[in-house]
């Protein structure tokens, strides 16, 4: 089945050069077009997960081997193992379930106003870059395809995020290019050592012709450029401008992810191909990898918006992943490698959730939103609920399992290791985990729970979601609060006449603007409805993430069997 990797490049790939080819044709059926080719996209995943021969989950798959650029002695080498096979469906589900959302309700006249041709074009080309990623056995090739999601998600962020887009979406492509550059480096250096770019013979070789000082810096270099993508501590700070200033679907792939790319690097090219390097660095990423978990936890507990949240809570998680990588054993990698799949369900789902609380309330500022969401939006209340819990690690979820299996690699790490030092990683990320259920139960409390009472967010001229229309880009945030952060807009209190019209009451009270209606436009005098629990579209995109998380919460077996052989075959220097 060589030509399924090969497949699952071209279809989205074409599908985006169709758009520039004939650029009007399709643009009456735009809204299905993006859904259709995701869609066929995905089933040839599902057809790549159904062909993979389990009982060698090891060894390289569905191989693609070309030449490239044969006087470099370059190839076009595809391939997947146990490794990538779960992130590349992962990849493909997620960008199905985004056009799933921009296909009905609101979203969808959203999108059809929001330069729709621009906006699937982008869609695709950013999934050829990330599923190609994942799939790369060389390593000029992987850092092409880890550089070309870059262009599509800086468009994604700039044109259709939010009132702050435009500093978001610099901020986002500087650091992640000077953390590219750096990864380059390091990647040159490796081809200069040892003549020869190809993952699998690297990896095979386990960093036979590199000294250990060579392997050091060379694992740094590589390290950096993940770690930004990633993001670790202290390189995150791009994430929370981009997660709160893009839009939904901007905010899911990110999550779900891009932010993977960084991880799957240190699995597929760091630990495998520089081993001794790995082996100096661990107790350096342990020791960034807790930070950022304590970190995470402790910004998320000073957040007020929901968005800004949930991507502090991505720091947190993301050193756990980084934690179980430091360990440098079978148990604290596979963590790690659950961890990755968990958190891009579980954070997906948490900012589907996200963009549909902002499209009805027009803000995603918690105390703002009036709180009783279980009482008014009893549907979209318990959904917000589920998520949480899955994201905080509860038993039974995907989301404890991964955390659980790299604090348990944190108690014996791999021989060479400080044990002593890797125990007191353990209890810091054991306190993170407490810190972790503490904030999540915060903003439950403050979204879900209590008494519910006027929402009082964003004011009435804030644009929703942001997916601006063609035209001169216009700031939404007027009015006294302009030019002030969302973190930072002091609560209006109910009684207050700058209160919105949107409410949240068991009673029938004026709702939010329509999705249909332009911001900035007054509801029509009188009119009263009440805000929509979840939608069917809605529905359909998120059950799919709902049922993986409780599967693989309930039968972890069936991730962790698929990855512990590549693991076992990544951690051969060592044993």
């Amino acid at each position: 089945m060589g030509w399924l990797p090969v497949a699952l490049l071209a279809v989205p790939l074409l599908g985006a050069l169709v758009l520039l080819l004939v650029p009007h044709t399709l643009r009456p059926l735009l809204h299905t077009y993006g859904l259709a080719l995701s869609g066929v996209t995905l089933a040839l995943a599902v057809l790549l997960a159904a062909t993979f021969d389990y009982g060698r989950g090891a060894r390289i798959q569905s191989e693609v081997d070309l030449p490239w650029i044969p006087g470099l002695d370059l190839r076009f080498h595809l391939g997947v193992d146990g490794i990538s096979l779960p992130l590349i469906v992962l990849t493909a589900l997620l960008t199905f379930l985004c056009f799933v959302h921009l296909c009905w309700g609101g979203a969808r006249r959203a999108f059809v106003r929001a330069r729709p041709r621009a906006l699937v074009f982008t869609l695709l080309v950013l999934e050829v870059g990330m599923i190609g990623t994942f799939l790369a056995l060389d390593l000029l090739l992987f850092f092409v395809f880890f550089e070309i999601v870059l262009v599509p998600m800086y468009f994604l962020i700039g044109i259709w995020g939010g009132a702050g887009r435009r500093a978001a979406s610099i901020k986002f492509i500087l650091y992640t290019l000077l953390g590219s550059v750096v990864m380059l480096l390091g990647l040159l250096l490796v081809w200069t050592r040892t003549g020869t770019l190809d993952i699998e013979a690297l990896s095979a070789a386990h960093g036979a012709g590199m000294p250990r000082s060579v392997q050091i810096l060379a694992f740094v270099a590589i390290g950096i450029g993940l770690a930004v993508k990633t993001p670790m501590w202290p390189l995150h700070t791009w994430l929370p401008d981009a997660h709160t200033e893009a839009p939904t679907t901007g905010s899911v792939l990110l999550a779900g992810v891009l932010l993977k790319m960084g991880t799957y690097g240190f699995a597929r090219i760091a630990i495998p191909i520089l081993p001794e390097g790995a082996m100096a660095v661990a107790p350096w990423l342990g020791a960034f990898a807790v930070v950022g978990i304590v970190y995470g936890a402790l910004a998320c507990l000073a957040q007020r918006d929901l968005k800004r949240m949930i991507a502090y809570s991505s720091v947190g998680h993301m050193g756990f992943v980084l934690l179980g990588f430091a360990t440098l054993t079978p148990v604290g990698i596979n963590g790690a490698l659950f961890a990755n799949v968990a958190h891009g369900l579980i954070t997906g789902l948490l900012f589907f959730l996200a963009g549909g609380i902002k499209d009805r309330y027009h803000t995603a500022d918690m105390p703002s939103l009036g709180g009783g969401m279980l009482a008014t939006l009893p549907r979209l209340g318990s959904v917000l609920t589920f998520a949480a819990i899955a994201s905080l690690g509860l038993p039974g979820l995907a989301g404890f399992w991964g955390e659980m299996l790299a604090l348990f690699g944190a108690f014996q790490p791999a021989n060479g290791l400080p044990r002593a030092l890797f125990l007191t990683y353990m209890v810091i990320g054991g306190l993170g985990a407490v810190l972790t259920a503490a904030y999540f139960v915060v903003m439950l409390s403050r979204i879900t729970h209590g008494r519910p009472q006027a929402a009082t967010g964003a004011p009435a001229d804030a644009q929703p979601e942001a997916e601006p229309s063609e035209g001169p880009e216009e700031e939404p945030w007027e009015g006294p609060w302009e030019g002030v952060t969302p973190d930072e807009r002091p609560v209006v209190p109910l009684g207050s006449p700058e209160k919105r019209s949107a409410t949240a009451t068991l009673k029938p009270s004026p709702a939010p603007l329509p999705p249909d209606e332009p911001t900035g436009t007054e509801p029509t005098p009188g009119a009263r409805r009440t805000v929509d629990d979840i939608r069917s579209y809605e529905l359909l995109a998120w059950t799919p993430l709902v049922v993986l998380i409780l599967l693989f919460g309930l039968w972890p077996g069936l991730l962790l069997s698929l990855t512990t052989p590549a693991v076992q075959t990544l951690l051969g220097a060592a044993s």
